[in-house]
């Protein structure tokens, strides 16, 4: 006989063999035990949780001969062929291959027909939510009134793309994750049934590993025995298998990304690649140690412990990592992470990737001047020591030992005051600047490039300041670079003799209607010009952008 895997072998023949599925177990159990069965179910949930299992045992339990307690008896001839499969009774459909119309028809025209040696027909379509649109329209009717032999159970990993009046017909049942330790418990009981020795802490890796789902639990541990075929499973021997590391590596990468040993992070990283690790794997494992780091950060009672799925021997050692970083600092290590993963998927050299991410967790920079996290932790350490160095000069003063003082290097608060009296003092000016002013320097982003090109040099006012002198009764332009200054007041380009200064006046004049405003031109003292004391920014522009140059 072929070998038979063991989430086949294993797979619950009654509701007292599914595990950590209770609540569901013991609503379908008091059902057929009262009679009450619905017509429609709908089994959600991930993967590998019993959603499948459990419909078929509910199709075997209502239509076993001599059901006990709610469960079929499996010794009848219907719960022997519905396990075999060979019930004509009980009809498995998978929708991901029969998603069509076609396919919805025919079981609508099997439905017509009743049962054949037994109390129901029963349609369990699997991954129902893959049926196409038009497959649910022609389902409804059929779902909302089957004829009373008829139980329809639909499975799905994704409820949520189910249509809404389809799920208003169907009594639901949430297949929650399973436990780490009632996983564990069935590898033991198994591997004691299979003859396979095992380690503890082997067993408990594999449980954790399999997230939840008993069928990738069972998948992982028949994968391993069958390597170490007449050997003991051991712990070293399930992370080879697995290609997983060690959680002290994850702890030891830790400590040396926030101590930024670089050096000592790629190290890490190329002695696991080197022993057969895989690169996706390994960050995904890291982000999973961060993550219950996170946890421990935030809080460090019982109740987040439980949450974790770890040892009690890894516990301890997660929680003195925990204590050497913050929340925002772990939070960022996992985003970085997060973010590199995604960009594996479709990358050839996966590897430098994870590399340049490792140096970039050791040596965080400023991104468009935020500090990331990882910079305000030095900051945070380098505070730290300065305040360690005062409470040490501080000692040596009450010992009488001389300190040199040093002086004070922060900006003297003398020069912020004169800064904020400069700014209101130029505020006044701008609420008492004549009419004229006003409406000239709303006109100026129009007026300004005609004259460039007026004097054949476009850019002569780019990065300029529109401002006020310092009686706020002229009209100032701060222009850069000194080239432009030149042009402006030294030189001019019609022959006249005049200076470009005075064409520009005219210019005004003529474009106006007669606004004769005082200019003064200003080179400005530095590349930057402050935007605070620019009258444009100021003043509200009564005339819209789009239409100045035609009022004009």
């Amino acid at each position: 006989m072929s070998y038979m895997s063991l989430y086949r072998k294993w797979r619950p023949r009654n509701f007292k063999e599914v595990r950590g599925q209770e609540a569901v177990v013991t609503t379908l159990q008091n059902q057929i035990k009262t009679g009450r069965a619905g017509h429609a179910y709908l089994f959600t949930g991930t993967r590998g949780t019993g959603k499948t299992s459990v419909a078929k045992i509910l199709a075997a339990a209502v239509n076993c001969e001599s059901p006990a307690d709610g469960n079929p008896c499996l010794e009848c001839e219907s719960c022997r062929s519905v396990l075999a499969g060979t019930n004509m009774n009980v009809r498995e459909i998978d929708a991901a291959s029969n998603n069509g119309v076609d396919n919805v028809r025919e079981i609508r025209e099997d439905v017509m027909y009743p049962p054949t040696g037994g109390k129901y027909k029963v349609y369990i379509i699997d991954e129902a939510h893959m049926l196409s649109a038009g497959a649910f329209n022609a389902l409804l009717k059929t779902l909302e009134e089957p004829p009373d032999y008829v139980i329809f159970i639909l499975a799905t990993t994704e409820a949520a793309k189910l249509p809404v009046t389809i799920l208003s017909r169907c009594q639901r049942y949430d297949f929650h994750r399973i436990n780490v330790s009632v996983i564990k418990e069935q590898l033991v009981h198994l591997s004691e049934e299979e003859g396979i020795n095992a380690e503890d802490t082997a067993l408990e890796y594999i449980a954790r590993k399999a997230d939840g789902a008993m069928r990738d639990a069972l998948s992982l541990f028949d994968r391993c025995a069958a390597f170490y075929s007449g050997e003991s499973l051991t712990y070293d021997g399930v992370l080879k298998i697995l290609g997983a590391v060690d959680t002290d590596v994850f702890s030891d990468m830790f400590n040396r990304i926030i101590e930024s040993d670089t050096a000592g992070v790629l190290k890490i990283f190329d002695g696991v690649m080197s022993q057969g690790g895989v690169t996706a794997r390994f960050l995904t494992d890291l982000a999973a140690y961060l993550r219950n780091l996170m946890i421990l950060s935030v809080s460090n009672s019982p109740e987040t412990e439980h949450i974790m799925d770890t040892t009690t021997e890894d516990l301890v050692k997660m929680k003195e990592d925990a204590s050497k970083a913050d929340t925002d600092t772990i939070s960022m290590y996992i985003s970085e992470i997060s973010e590199s993963l995604s960009k594996m998927r479709n990358a050839t050299q996966q590897k430098t990737l994870a590399e340049m991410m490792l140096i970039k967790l050791t040596r965080p920079v400023i991104k468009e001047g935020n500090a990331e996290p990882a910079s305000l932790q030095r900051l945070k350490a380098l505070e730290q020591q300065i305040s360690g160095l005062s409470a040490e000069v501080e000692e040596l003063r009450k010992k009488g030992v001389s300190i040199r003082e040093v002086p004070d290097v922060t900006p003297e608060k003398k020069e912020e005051d004169d800064s904020g009296q400069k700014k209101e003092e130029f505020k006044k000016l701008v609420k008492a600047m004549p009419e004229d002013i006003k409406k000239l320097a709303e006109m100026w982003d129009i007026l300004a490039p005609e004259f460039g090109e007026k004097i054949a040099f476009p850019p002569v006012f780019n990065r300029s300041c529109v401002t006020l002198t310092e009686d706020g009764k002229a009209l100032k332009i701060v222009v850069t670079p000194s080239t432009c200054y030149d042009k402006l007041l030294k030189e001019s380009l019609d022959g006249s003799g005049r200076t470009n200064k005075d064409l520009l006046d005219e210019f005004i004049t003529e474009r106006t209607g007669g606004l004769e405003v005082p200019i003064v031109i200003e080179k400005a003292d530095r590349d930057n010009i402050d935007p605070e004391f620019d009258i444009r920014n100021q003043v509200t522009m009564e005339i819209e952008p789009d239409k100045r140059k035609e009022d004009v």
